[in-house]
């Protein structure tokens, strides 16, 4: 068991191939520079069946953007713990920037199915329906994620989402009421989830485009955190654009989001489906 671990810590302490995008660009992790995955690994040694053991391995190699070995650690770890909504909600989320979109939502809908009072379940659910162009399911699935949201930085979150797919689904009078129950005193508490109010104010007309979108990306690819902002709101911006019959300009947001290398965000996968919609056109 201890070089089984081993060996597999050697094979995944440097960069890997995690997926190819449909456009046809490699992903890869990033090194185990400080030795999470490692460690993770080694305590789990000593007792490879314990779950909570599993799922900090997991956390580890999510850390590090290894999300396929995350999926194989979730399905080892539903090994020990049959039905584990929790477990199941995580494995489709991590299958999410592998752009495993069906194997997602079969997870999704199990892990739903086991606890229907979840809301992060519900707000994967509705990603991964909206990654496959399925809005009017999208939009169900985050207007539960606002009504189970624990606190009001999920419900700006959730919310965005929400409204994006009400867009999308041509829904123009509900994604309006969704709009509407974020507050002009409404705020966030996260740092996170400030780009998401901007987001939201943007669409409300009280913020200005510019005014909106953070600066680009770092050069060199430096920040990851800064080029996450980034591609959230410049995916929204884009997406408005998209609402407004200007997709010329919704595809220059898409493509400069792609430009970056931080392929796990939102914005990111969102961008890069995008891209491959416009393709089949």
């Amino acid at each position: 068991m201890v070089l089984f671990a081993a060996a597999l810590s050697a094979q995944t302490a440097q960069p890997v191939r995690e997926v190819t995008s449909a456009l046809g660009t490699s992903y890869y992790s990033l090194p185990d520079e400080k030795g999470v995955v490692a460690t993770a690994r080694k305590n789990l040694a000593a007792d490879p069946k314990n779950p909570d053991l599993l799922m900090k391995l997991e956390a580890a190699q999510v850390s590090v953007w290894q999300d396929r070995e995350a999926v194989a650690t979730c399905t080892q770890a539903l090994k020990v713990k049959p039905g584990d909504a929790a477990i199941y909600t995580e494995r489709g989320h991590r299958e999410l920037p592998l752009r495993n979109f069906k194997q997602a939502l079969a997870d999704l809908n199990q892990a739903a199915a086991l606890d229907p009072k979840k809301m992060d379940t519900y707000y994967h659910l509705g990603l991964v329906h909206y990654f496959l162009g399925e809005f009017p399911q999208a939009g169900e699935a985050f207007g539960h994620a606002v009504e189970l949201a624990p606190d009001v930085d999920e419900r700006i979150n959730s919310s965005n989402w929400l409204y994006a797919s009400l867009r999308r689904a041509h829904r123009e009078a509900e994604a309006t009421q969704a709009l509407a129950r974020i507050t002009p005193e409404m705020t966030n508490t996260a740092e996170h989830t400030l780009f998401y109010l901007n987001l939201l104010r943007f669409f409300q007309g009280r913020l200005p485009e510019a005014g909106a979108l953070p600066s680009e990306p770092p050069a060199a690819n430096a920040d990851n955190e800064a080029e996450l902002r980034f591609d959230t709101v410049a995916y929204g911006v884009g997406n408005w654009h998209l609402y407004h019959n200007d997709a010329a300009k919704a595809q220059e947001y898409f493509a400069r989001i792609l430009k970056g290398h931080v392929w796990v965000t939102w914005g990111f996968i969102g961008a890069e489906v995008e891209m491959v919609r416009a393709r089949h056109k």
